[in-house]
């Protein structure tokens, strides 16, 4: 059975290495194409001015002042990355158990959406929609009595999206995983004149060992009790993952997003051929850790790392990757 294919010709009729003999026929056959337009970058924020704050757990990468997210944001818009991803340091004496922070209009989110629109209005905007890095407690929605609620969780998340709508974001990205959450906020949008932003749902967010360096660099993990096991989904379900995919999608999502990325490229390709829509993966802290720390290190050749790493996700199916990579791996693909 070929699957369609024909069969190759016999050796020596068929040798595979004439067409990698040089770098023009290997460019010529290549089969998958990366590009800085396929690329988001995930920036962090916090307080302050001309403030360039090193996450330690994630080496090259830093939390942002507003007024450096903006200038970040021209670096991207000038090296062809079409989008940004903003992630707030929320200071101690604003995280509390209702996360009322997370809808402010003057939160560190809004006010850095709205400077980074204002001065480079051709870049793509998204915001975070999870109660993380408001929440006294650490977790994506709202704890009463040691457990995660679903719907009181999704009536913050919704007022959180609309203030986010509000400032200007352009794609918000609900990565909390609460059941209904994707409806809820697709049909305060309409109500509200927001009927244009997009939905990136988190649709297949997995509870990950990866995440540990992007939880320092939102300041959540030493607050977090317990773990995100009861919302987000089991490593060893591909099936639910889908699942959970159709879910978004029938409730409005515009996009969907696979996370963590590299561990499950399988759930890209997936979800890519099953539903046809615009689907992304996030190269998440730990990935881009591990990779950072071998080329720190010297174990591996940084450039082709990166570039190899990014390149399986756009060979599984993904139209897009974000990842902590993009300005350096843009550059790369920029000469």
């Amino acid at each position: 059975m070929n699957n369609g294919h024909s069969l190759p010709a016999a050796f020596p009729a068929m040798r595979a290495r004439r067409l990698r003999r040089t770098p023009g026929l290997r460019a010529m056959v290549s089969e998958t194409q990366l590009s800085p337009a396929d690329l988001i970058w995930p920036i962090f924020l916090t307080e302050g001015v001309d403030v360039v704050d090193p996450v330690p757990t994630m080496p090259g990468v830093a939390r942002l002042s507003v007024d450096r997210a903006v200038r970040a944001a021209k670096r991207a818009k000038g090296l062809g990355i079409p989008a940004i991803c903003l992630f707030p340091y929320t200071e101690a004496d604003r995280r509390t158990e209702d996360c009322a922070e997370a809808w402010s209009a003057n939160n560190l989110s809004n006010r850095a959406t709205r400077a980074i629109k204002d001065a480079v209005p051709g870049l793509v905007v998204m915001t975070d929609v999870a109660l993380d890095p408001y929440n006294a407690n650490g977790h994506d929605g709202i704890v009463r009595e040691g457990v995660i609620v679903n719907d009181e969780s999704v009536e913050a998340l919704v007022r959180m999206a609309l203030a986010q709508a509000e400032a200007g974001a352009d794609i918000l990205g609900p990565s909390d995983m609460m059941d209904g959450r994707i409806g809820a906020m697709r049909e305060a949008l309409e109500e509200s004149g927001h009927q244009d932003t997009v939905i990136l749902s988190y649709a297949a967010k997995f509870a990950s060992a990866f995440y540990g360096p992007f939880r320092d660099a939102v300041g959540a993990s030493g607050r977090l009790v317990g773990d995100k096991a009861t919302y987000q989904i089991d490593p060893a379900n591909g099936d639910e993952a889908v699942r959970m995919v159709a879910r978004d999608l029938a409730e409005g999502a515009d996009m969907v997003m696979v996370k963590p990325g590299m561990p499950y490229l399988d759930i890209c390709r997936r979800v890519k051929e099953r539903f046809a829509v615009p689907t992304f993966a996030y190269q998440v802290s730990g990935e881009y850790a591990m990779i950072r720390a071998a080329i720190d290190a010297g174990w591996i050749e940084p450039e082709k790392a990166m570039l190899e790493s990014l390149i399986a996700f756009r060979r599984a199916g993904c139209d897009g990757i974000l990842t902590y990579f993009a300005p350096d791996v843009a550059e790369l693909l920029n000469g």
